[in-house]
């Protein structure tokens, strides 16, 4: 803002200065009388769809207020230096958003590196032949690093130029995709001058050494690439580390007391559950080629046909390799399962669920309970709230202090109100008044939770009800968009509290919004790592298939049909990645159990519908890329090039 604004003006976002364009002012007008001088820049909003006003009024207006307070310092502490609660409630910790942006951020590296490594290899063997040829005829080895290099670093600055401006073109379009749950700002999705330099000399620099290191064979002796031999097979131990980290995360769920947070930090519960996770994450990836090994036997010993018996065998010959190309799944899906299990089953048992649509969008809420400084005693405008068209009833929660036999403490309402807002429940036969205890943190008012609820009846007459604070009051309504927000804009001029009055879904929405962006970047994870996976098992299946073009060959000129040798390229590539993706969710899940049995003493839920779409989503993506290889099979292993080999 280039100014504040005075008495009688207001500085508004874009999007709710549209909003307030585009809607009756009934509805939302009228609660920031005034004239808009301003328009609230991008500085100052978290996204682009962000709802922000600043409004001005009058000094003496504003001191007079309850909850306002005289500034006679301004804090300089930022929200990721807070040791507890930041000031107005405004701000979390970084470390933790940090640690989450960090493991989802390796866990979407990992199987690109793991994809750069495949490629790498890929060209290398090919080199390998040329460059060895070049030995041969008298090349130094000096000579074969510098053409190697070269050939790397053009290849890798062209990529890189290629990269950028493909991030240039599309991240006005990434820019509109909600993945923490709101957009961002074009500008936000921005590299600094340091990153920008890592990654353009970075590249090639990486790109130089890999060439130099794949060619050490090549320099040692140029015979030397056309020698293979039979990698060891890997043993039962690798699952050691697995069985670790399993134990510990198993031994703080039953046998210790890690959750009691009076006893234990947040920083100490962190570092012994992170310490486990990451021993299950290296576990896995140490235990892989054995899971594959114990894969291809069971296949081979299962074979019916020709083309699982070979698949089964080629994997038992070299499952270091074959797992290899899938390693970086492991990790994203393990992750992604992970995080969504533990905010599935957060969700779940805070009220995450809609419960009825109507009754979410059509139940106002205005809770008073956690701000003592509002004045509630001010009458309830019950008639101007039954008066707006929609508007089924009005339910005033009154404090009561006196101790209920049900519970620590309660409130009172009247059973006349009660009746016109059924949502909440209802009366014992007979009562004028009840003791009701209403949650509205969780967002638990639906018709599974509280309808069907009998309240207790108090020992209070209505008439006496007038006089007492009011603790909340809720209004049902129909639903229609009208009649919700000419409710909160009365209730907003009654009562000015930090937050509006809310509905059921709204409120919800607020309480798990945190939660959504995690799922939301899980989700990412998952969709976004198992076509990668896809790209470096159809490198796999390349580079296999140049290694064994000759006896792919003579199978070929022995009579063995095409299609049985794809089915043996598919089998290769599948049973991996089937068998990778189903271990690290079966893990992630697993891993989420223990951690909330010692964190909140819960049981996880079973991940959404749309957690098992998208792996399996992915999982046809993956294979649909290794599919695009197959043509590759009938040029590689024709009558010529057995001919040529």
């Amino acid at each position: 803002m280039t100014r504040l604004p005075g008495p009688g003006q207001f500085s508004a976002s874009p999007a709710l200065a549209r909003l307030l364009r585009d809607t009756p002012r009934e509805q939302l007008g009228v609660r920031y009388p005034g004239t808009q001088v301003g328009t609230i820049g991008p500085a100052a909003l978290p996204a682009p769809n962000s709802l922000v006003i600043v409004v001005g009024h009058p000094v003496a207006e504003l001191s007079g207020q309850r909850y306002a307070r005289t500034v006679t310092t301004i804090s300089t502490t930022v929200p990721s230096a807070c040791a507890g609660a930041c000031a107005l409630g405004v701000g979390i910790n970084s470390g933790g958003m940090t640690l989450i942006l960090s493991v989802v951020a390796a866990a979407l590296l990992f199987p690109v590196l793991i994809f750069i490594g495949g490629a790498t290899r890929l060209s290398a063997a090919r080199r390998e032949q040329r460059f060895a040829a070049m030995r041969l005829v008298g090349a130094t080895p000096r000579q074969v690093s510098a053409i190697s290099t070269v050939e790397s670093s053009v290849a890798a600055v062209v990529g890189v130029a290629v990269g950028f401006a493909l991030f240039f073109a599309f991240r006005p379009l990434l820019a509109g995709i909600p993945f923490t749950g709101d957009p961002f700002f074009t500008g936000d999705l921005s590299l600094g001058l340091s990153e920008t330099l890592a990654v353009a000399l970075g590249v090639p620099l990486a790109a130089a050494l890999a060439a130099r290191i794949a060619l050490r064979r090549v320099n040692v002796s140029p015979l030397g690439v056309t020698r293979r031999v039979t990698p060891r097979p890997p043993r039962a131990w690798r699952l050691l580390p697995l069985l670790a980290g399993v134990a510990e995360l198993g031994y703080l769920a039953y046998f210790s007391d890690i959750g009691d947070s009076h006893r234990h930090s947040s920083n100490e519960q962190a570092l012994v559950y992170l310490g486990g996770v990451f021993l299950i994450m290296i576990g896995l990836v140490v235990a892989g080629p054995w899971l594959t090994l114990l894969g291809s036997r069971i296949m081979a010993r299962r074979a019916g046909r020709a083309a699982t018996l070979i698949a089964g065998r080629r994997l038992g010959d070299n499952p270091k390799a074959s797992f290899r190309a899938v390693s970086g799944l492991v990790l994203a899906v393990f992750v992604g399962t992970c995080a969504l299990g533990i905010i599935t089953t957060i969700v779940a048992y805070s009220g995450g669920t809609a419960g009825d649509p109507r009754t979410s969008v059509g139940t106002v809420i205005d809770d008073f309970g956690g701000h003592p400084d509002v004045e509630r005693s001010a009458p309830v405008p019950v008639g101007r709230l039954n008066a707006i068209p929609g508007v089924a009833g009005v339910v005033t929660v009154h404090t009561l202090n006196v101790m209920a036999s049900s519970a620590p403490s309660a409130n009172v309402v009247s059973c006349a109100e009660l009746a016109r807002v059924p949502v909440l429940g209802r009366c014992a036969s007979g009562a004028d008044t009840a003791l009701i205890q209403p949650v509205f943190v969780g967002g638990l008012v639906d018709k599974t939770s509280m309808a069907d609820r009998v309240w207790p009846a108090a020992d209070l007459p209505a008439t006496e009800l007038a006089g007492r604070p009011v603790e909340s009051v809720v209004v049902g309504t129909d639903g229609s968009r009208a009649a919700v927000e000419q409710v909160r804009t009365v209730l907003e001029a009654t009562y000015r509290m930090p937050f509006p009055p809310m509905t059921v879904g709204e409120l919800k929405a607020r309480n798990n919004s945190d939660l959504k962006g995690y799922q939301q970047l899980a989700n990412v994870v998952i969709l976004t790592s198992l076509p990668i996976a896809g790209c470096s098992l159809a490198i796999s299946v390349a580079g296999g298939l140049a290694e064994r073009r000759r006896p792919f060959g003579l199978l070929r000129l022995a009579g063995t049909p095409l299609a049985v040798l794809r089915r043996v390229l598919t089998l290769e590539a599948a049973v991996p990645l089937i068998i990778t993706a189903l271990v690290s969710a079966g893990a992630g899940l697993l891993a989420a159990q223990l951690f909330l049995r010692a964190q909140l003493n819960e049981t996880v839920q079973a991940p959404s519908p749309a957690y098992y779409g998208l792996v399996v989503a992915g999982l046809l993506a993956s294979l649909g890329v290794i599919g695009s290889t197959l043509p590759l099979l009938r040029r590689m292993t024709g009558p010529e090039a057995a001919r040529n080999e």
